[in-house]
């Protein structure tokens, strides 16, 4: 494998483009680290399209079908790579480090066709899902310089967007980490992968919770519009301290919903053999 690729990739620009998850990566055990970084460059690339302010949501749509045809079954093509890059590299911060990404995709293909078919094939998987999510942000939600506030419609299709863009990375890390990891024969595959699951939904019902204020200024509402009804609040209430007031039984009940998939994450984490030291603190 080509090692100057690799270190410009999983080392500096991943360093550049992430906050604590360089970290995690430079734990996760030797034999899946480059296919866990590679994975998280692409999903970076993917949210970069997805959340750009200066790309109108027909671009930035048709920028992730165009990425997410990448991750078919067919090898990857430059000319849908370079409209990717044209379509971003038209505004000012260009320089910035996830436009320096999107710049790279070549690279991190390039480093992609290297891996086993059966690591290309995870990936593919991976991306296709999480691509999905992303087209709900930008198919639900209003440009970002829209006053309108847009709520995801019901509970079912939050927890749909918590798998898209998080649950199905405890997928993807539990089926390669039994693919390349002898120490973890004994697992129940199927059990596994729905605790790998619910584990991302946590962390990502965590972050929306969490980043409820920024969200609700940028146009969107991830409380879904059924409870918000239900309890007599508009989204754009919620900027207010009458309206968060009202919705704190909505923010209980996802707190309550977080914690139970969090619990499973921590069990996850359990199952991890003491031996299997580096994929056991990753998780932590």
């Amino acid at each position: 494998m080509n090692q100057t690729l690799q270190a410009s990739l999983l080392q500096d620009l991943l360093k550049r483009v992430s906050r604590s998850f360089y970290l995690t990566l430079m734990i996760v055990p030797r034999v899946i680290r480059i296919q866990v970084g590679l994975a998280y460059l692409f999903a970076r690339a993917a949210d970069t399209i997805a959340d750009s302010e200066h790309i109108d949501a027909t671009q930035r749509q048709r920028s992730l079908d165009l990425l997410r045809d990448q991750f078919q079954d067919a090898p990857p093509r430059q000319e849908p790579i370079r409209a990717i890059q044209a379509a971003a590299h038209t505004h000012e911060h260009a320089a910035d480090a996830d436009m320096v990404l999107l710049s790279r995709l070549h690279d991190c293909f390039a480093l992609f066709n290297e891996l086993p078919v059966a690591d290309q094939n995870h990936i593919r998987h991976l991306m296709r899902t999480l691509i999905n999510g992303m087209d709900m942000d930008v198919r639900v939600f209003p440009a970002p310089s829209s006053s309108t506030i847009i709520a995801l419609p019901t509970l079912k299709e939050l927890d749909a967007y918590t798998y898209y863009v998080a649950g199905c990375v405890g997928e993807f890390w539990t089926n390669l980490s039994i693919a390349h990891l002898p120490s973890l024969s004994s697992w129940q595959p199927d059990a596994m992968r729905e605790r790998g699951i619910r584990f991302g939904k946590g962390l990502q019902l965590t972050n929306i919770l969490k980043d409820l204020p920024q969200d609700l200024r940028k146009g969107r509402c991830y409380l879904p519009e059924s409870l918000l009804q239900e309890h007599r609040v508009t989204p754009n209430e919620l900027l207010t301290p009458e309206g968060i007031r009202k919705a704190k039984p909505i923010i209980n009940t996802l707190i309550t919903i977080a914690t139970e998939h969090l619990d499973q994450g921590w069990q996850y984490t359990l199952c991890i053999p003491r031996r299997t030291v580096r994929l056991r603190l990753a998780c932590v």
